[in-house]
């Protein structure tokens, strides 16, 4: 157990804590209480957590990636216990307070990765912050994860600022966008760039482009006023400066407006959640939201607030532990008794990782 939450081996007095521990109360109690042990080792933040952070930050998905403000701000928040359906809304930043570091910056990723470079202490280092008075980016702007420094350089670089609602697709709600495909939804909101007859066939369009743009565009419209200037590469981490207009539309929103020109033009940073209806309804959005707002944030609240960013944390992290994916009946009783647990006790990822190393000890 020690070692699926840690990645190393135990040291002997904590594994005789740990085996104290599951003698006191037997059965998953102290199954829960070892694993507590476990989460408290520094290389469950320095190894365990940012391991499985750095491939969401990043386009290749890649794990052999610099360690960014997003990576930070995710074992921060582990570690500190701070509600995780905040993620993707919340004015929050996680910095490193050792010495001998740049200081964080906007346009650069130094000060994370020479706190890297120096083998610091993440366990103890981070200290939570503000992107607002990091970066300088407006409260009302700031998006969590969305607005990093690292998400930007790797989702807002180019482009039409689609592929971060995408990654955001991938790394929160555990679907690409062939598996949230849904052709019944309205296509009054997808872009001038998207071809209405692709090689000639309107079929295509109707059949496939749809799918995808008719809910992707209508919510990616919340980064209309997102740029990161920079250049791609070497490597996995892009360089640049992240970029906020508040209240001018991006130009990467209106390129390509030949290939239908009776397509939406994007006026503004308003976005509309059109899979509240249709099959991505069972992604369980919330009753209590309009499904409609303007910005990145207040997507970010729809989306962290839904039960598919609810279950997809906890698919992930117990495959992170158990190392095999939930398929089983049995396996998938447990992630959703989990994932009930994560929401009604405060969306704490730390006793995500601690009961789902408690299910499948030893195994």
């Amino acid at each position: 157990m020690y070692e699926r939450i840690a990645g190393v081996p135990p040291p002997p007095a904590v594994l005789a804590q740990m085996v104290t521990a599951i003698n006191n109360s037997p059965g998953q109690p102290g199954l829960l209480a070892a694993a507590a042990i476990a989460t408290q080792a520094p290389t469950f933040y320095n190894v365990t957590l940012k391991n499985l952070v750095i491939p969401w930050t990043n386009r290749d998905q890649t794990v052999f990636a610099p360690f960014n403000d997003y990576a930070a701000t995710v074992i921060g928040m582990v570690r500190d216990d701070v509600p995780f359906n905040t993620a993707l809304s919340a004015d929050l930043l996680y910095v490193v307070n050792a010495p001998g570091l740049p200081a964080p910056s906007n346009a650069s990723n130094a000060h994370y990765a020479t706190a890297e470079a120096n083998g610091v202490d993440l366990s103890t280092a981070l200290k939570p912050s503000t992107q607002s008075a990091t970066y300088g980016t407006p409260t009302a702007a700031t998006a969590g994860l969305l607005t990093t420094y690292a998400a930007e350089a790797a989702f807002f670089i180019k482009g039409t600022n689609r592929a971060m609602f995408r990654f955001t697709m991938i790394n929160h709600f555990c679907n690409d966008m062939q598996t949230l495909m849904d052709t019944t939804r309205p296509t009054d909101r997808v872009r001038q760039d998207v071809a209405r007859s692709p090689g000639g066939d309107s079929r295509v369009y109707l059949q496939t482009c749809v799918g995808c743009h008719s809910g992707m565009d209508p919510m990616a419209q919340a980064f209309a006023y997102y740029n990161f200037n920079g250049t791609v590469g070497p490597g996995p981490m892009n360089t640049g400066t992240m970029e906020y207009t508040q209240g001018q539309v991006q130009p990467k929103y209106l390129i390509n407006a030949t290939n239908f020109p009776f397509g939406f033009v994007t006026p503004d940073d308003s976005w509309s959640n059109r899979w509240r209806q249709g099959v991505n309804a069972s992604l369980g959005w919330s009753a209590s939201l309009p499904g409609s707002g303007s910005g990145a944030k207040s997507l970010g609240t729809e989306l962290e607030s839904s039960s598919a960013f609810a279950q997809c944390q906890v698919t992930k992290v117990f495959q992170a532990v158990c190392f095999r994916a939930p398929v089983s009946a049995a396996d998938q009783t447990t992630v959703a008794a989990i994932t009930a647990s994560f929401q009604a006790g405060g969306y704490k990822l730390k006793q995500v990782f601690q009961q789902s190393a408690a299910a499948c000890p030893g195994q």
